[in-house]
């Protein structure tokens, strides 16, 4: 047992060494918030450590999967829900509709439920189980459709429309092409953090890059980011099979077909969220399933990480990027949701047969498939 002056003595080493530390600056998130609105938000950067030792760059992942929904989508269904207000389209107890692959439509059914709307939603019935089945336990009306292109009267996005028109009290909110709604939220919250982020690292911030659907997060992010730094962050889109936007952006050209794993990113046409700020991009990396898949096992064997394959595919973009910006140079990503809304696919392996990517799968991570 210590005794009394040797618990003095150590009882005033710790006191000197707290009076050296610098005061504490509570991280938004430490103190209390505001309901599921106000933890929306604030997500720290995760860094990938496997590929950070091997690349000799910091990449890191903006930790999207930490909202309170789940994933990078919280951010856009608020700032919808609160353009709606804000411009008078939705009285108390209205309903919001919208057209989405899973994520909008999750964070927007969280979201209304918070603020007393009704939620609608319309997807398409590629989307996987357990996002229809999470967007029903939440309470919204779900109207999975086929798959069709914009261009058809049949997509998603315009039977959510006309569904809002056949209703008193209702609101389209329009997630592709409402710029107010969701580049703005971007600019105003993602991409500050992340500058805020990285603006006193060694060297600050080189490069951005993500993956985009909406645009919403890209265009945002990349406004911001460029005009703080003046244009010497680097931005860039990262794509998956069967998107146009890798070929626009690289070669001016739109090439249609095929088609990916990924869900809710890639697009057939530029939207309004992306047309002020698609100039602003220095370029696009392709990104193939193969590279996707592998990286899902990747992380999940190295680092711990237990991603969907957006979110892989960002990573692999990412990694790319900073070998193209060189040794030490810094990169985030946006990690933008779990596996778990994807796991019935991504880790079973007959649905990997399926789509001729086990063999992509190294040997030493297929143990992790874990699903008939």
């Amino acid at each position: 047992m210590l005794s009394t002056r040797a618990l003095r003595q150590a009882a005033s080493t710790v006191a000197r060494a707290a009076a050296a530390q610098p005061a504490f600056l509570p991280h938004p998130h430490s103190l209390p918030v505001n309901g599921f609105v106000g933890a929306i938000g604030n997500t720290p950067l995760i860094r990938i450590k496997s590929l950070s030792d091997e690349t000799g760059c910091e990449i890191l992942g903006k930790a999207e999967f930490m909202n309170p929904g789940g994933s990078v989508k919280d951010r856009a269904a608020l700032g919808l829900v609160l353009w709606a207000e804000q411009t008078g389209k939705i009285q108390p107890g209205g309903t919001i509709v919208e057209g989405t692959a899973g994520n909008t439509g999750i964070g927007l059914a969280h979201v209304c439920r918070a603020r007393g709307y009704k939620c609608v939603i319309y997807m398409p019935n590629t989307q996987s189980e357990e996002k229809i089945d999470l967007l029903r336990m939440l309470g919204a009306e779900v109207h999975p459709v086929p798959a069709v292109a914009f261009e058809n009267p049949e997509n998603y996005n315009h039977q959510a429309k006309r569904h809002a028109e056949r209703l008193d009290n209702a609101a389209w909110v329009n997630q592709f092409d409402n710029a107010a709604g969701n580049r703005g939220c971007h600019i105003t919250s993602t991409g500050p953090e992340i500058y805020s982020q990285t603006e006193h690292l060694p060297g600050g911030l080189n490069g951005f890059i993500c993956a985009t659907g909406t645009g919403g997060t890209l265009a945002g992010v990349t406004r911001y980011l460029k005009e703080k730094s003046e244009g010497k962050v680097q931005c860039w889109l990262a794509d998956p099979p069967g998107s146009v936007l890798e070929g626009f952006i690289n070669r001016g050209v739109i090439e249609r077909g095929g088609g990916s794993i990924t869900e809710g990113i890639g697009q057939g046409r530029v939207t309004d969220n992306l047309k002020p700020d698609i100039a602003l991009l220095d370029g696009a990396i392709a990104v193939p399933d193969e590279k996707t898949i592998r990286m899902i096992y990747h992380l999940l064997q190295e680092d711990g990480l237990y991603f969907g394959a957006s979110t892989a595919l960002n990573v692999v973009a990412a990694k790319e990027l900073a070998v193209k910006l060189g040794k030490g140079s810094r990169v985030v990503t946006i990690l933008c949701d779990g596996a778990y809304r994807y796991q019935t696919r991504l880790f079973s392996r007959t649905w990997l047969e399926s789509k001729d990517l086990l063999k992509f799968i190294p040997n030493e991570h297929q143990h992790l498939i874990t699903l008939p």
